[in-house]
């Protein structure tokens, strides 16, 4: 097989694995994860680390575990859909309900044990109007 025709056999496999359902979710500004525990594992641990207590190295992590304001729970929504200092904006990648079952999950684990549930609605409330912050901002 010559360079050029393995090279196009490699592209024809790249772009039929890119256009399967997984790349689809994830292109169009998802991620197929449903649970709280999957959200985090998935999309937060690597930087918050497994048991929540944050990391310093490269940057600086702030640990989830224990964290008092974790008590307000819009405070970990609008980072997640918003963005703060170096932490990007989840917004638009992360549904309403993804976002309620991640906060919900990191308000109720990692040595957290707020009970009141942050609802989609309360979510979707908290979206900014345009744009991604890069700050925590009042809505609108």
């Amino acid at each position: 097989m010559t360079i050029r025709r393995a090279a196009a056999a490699g592209l024809t496999l790249a772009l039929a694995a890119l256009s399967g359902p997984a790349f689809a979710q994830r292109n169009a500004g998802g991620y197929p994860e449903a649970t709280g525990e999957a959200i985090y594992a998935n999309v937060c641990q690597g930087c918050h680390m497994p048991d929540g207590k944050g990391a310093q190295g490269a940057g600086a992590y702030p640990a989830l575990a224990g964290d008092k304001r974790l008590a307000a729970k819009a405070y970990p929504a609008m980072v997640i859909v918003r963005g703060q200092k170096a932490m990007p904006e989840f917004g638009t990648g992360l549904t309403d309900a993804q976002v309620a079952a991640v906060v919900n999950y990191v308000r109720s684990h990692l040595g957290n044990s707020y009970s009141d549930a942050l609802t989609t609605a309360e979510v979707a409330s908290l979206r900014p109007k345009s744009g991604v912050g890069g700050e925590v901002k009042p809505p609108g």
